[in-house]
């Protein structure tokens, strides 16, 4: 798979009926291995490994209810009193991160209220940290060095 601009890491890789797998460990599953899956599984270890976050306060594929619609979140970290604090959307290398991308993720934290949002293709990151009013958002230049 393509390098990242993240750390690298060694994962768990088979095949199974002919397609590329990866172990997920917070499903502690394998799953198809896309080019955006790639991007979550490192930013996912980039996360534990890197910034210290434990596995156990991390959801992969979280469901998030929009307007009677279900939708799921890429990533969402909790605090130690399981509240939402960081919801992550990852985009395959190829996908240009774009207004569009953080919309998206805007409306996921619509309901999860989070209070940091961050935005990866694996090439670029960007993370953004809700204002005081809680009516915006301010780019964040120290992406993820919040505490749980």
């Amino acid at each position: 798979m393509q390098a990242l601009n993240l750390p690298r890491y060694t994962f768990s890789l088979s095949h199974e009926n002919g397609k590329r797998k990866i172990f997920d460990p917070i499903r502690k599953k394998r799953v198809a291995l896309t080019p955006e899956e790639w991007v979550r599984q490192n930013f996912i270890m980039f996360l534990t490994q890197d910034k210290g976050y434990p596995a156990s306060l991390i959801a992969v594929e979280s469901l998030v209810n929009i307007n009677g619609l279900s939708q799921r979140a890429d990533i969402v970290v909790y605090n130690k009193q399981r509240q939402p604090v960081l919801v992550v959307e990852c985009k395959a290398p190829s996908v240009k991160i774009s207004r569009e991308v953080f919309e998206q993720v805007s409306r996921y934290n619509i309901q999860l209220k989070t209070k940091l949002i961050c935005v990866t293709n694996g090439l670029q990151h960007f993370c953004a940290l809700l204002d005081k009013k809680g009516t915006g958002y301010n780019f964040y230049k120290r992406y993820l060095s919040i505490h749980l």
